[in-house]
């Protein structure tokens, strides 16, 4: 039996992403008049580039899915979906400025999809939001994106160590050792954060498992811990 081949599961994740970003123009207030599809072209296309190893449309359709179990926890949804979608978009490993110029696109491309000026202010501001996850106490659609992007972290180990790797592979252009040392700051930077996760379901289902890999991690990378 034909248990399908990557082509044909990156057809099929395609087409399921491209019929949600149409379902959630529509939540989001895009007019009938208008047409989400290019729109979604231009994403999916942006998420499938050559250089992306782990913020690929796989990472979208994750985020997305756990968009969905927290969707309870955030007062608009739909601008939290949509800052799903923009939070990566533009995507280059060697810069720094990737959540900006992604903002910018989604401050561009929403008002000509016929969103409202409110709602796409609050898509970028939740995509800036994170360059740092760190939503303020109360900002429901903040905590429940950066939950969401966070997740990634409360993963099996095997998963989890499939993220590590991927990451490694989109910094393949920075030497070992300074990719250790770089990853090893991060790592202690997350390990020192009160809390990783923000909304109910993440502060019970993720927070511990997070750590977990998280310290696990960084033992591997430098035997000397935190």
């Amino acid at each position: 039996m034909d248990t399908g081949t990557p082509h044909t599961d990156s057809a099929a994740l395609h087409a399921r992403l491209h019929a949600r970003f149409r379902a959630t123009a529509t939540a989001a207030g895009a007019p009938a008049d208008r047409d989400p599809a290019p729109y979604a072209d231009r994403l999916l296309t942006a998420w499938a580039e050559p250089q992306r190893r782990y913020h690929t449309t796989a990472h979208l359709a994750d985020v997305l899915a756990r968009i969905d179990i927290l969707a309870e926890h955030s007062a608009d949804p739909a601008a939290v979906e949509l800052a799903a979608w923009f939070h990566d978009a533009v995507y280059r490993p060697d810069r720094s400025e990737n959540e900006e110029r992604s903002a910018v696109l989604a401050e561009r491309a929403l008002p000509e999809l016929g969103v409202d000026a409110a709602r796409t202010a609050e898509v970028a501001r939740l995509v800036r939001l994170t360059v740092t996850h760190d939503p303020a106490p109360g900002d429901t659609n903040g905590e429940a994106l950066c939950d969401a992007d966070l997740a990634v972290l409360a993963g099996p180990p095997e998963a989890y160590a499939a993220y590590a790797a991927a990451v490694r592979d989109e910094y393949g252009f920075v030497p070992d050792d300074a990719f250790t040392a770089g990853r090893a700051g991060v790592l202690r930077q997350l390990l020192a954060l009160p809390r990783l996760f923000r909304t109910p379901y993440g502060a019970a289902h993720w927070e511990a498992p997070a750590r977990a890999n998280l310290a696990a991690e960084l033992t591997r990378l430098d035997p000397r811990g935190i």
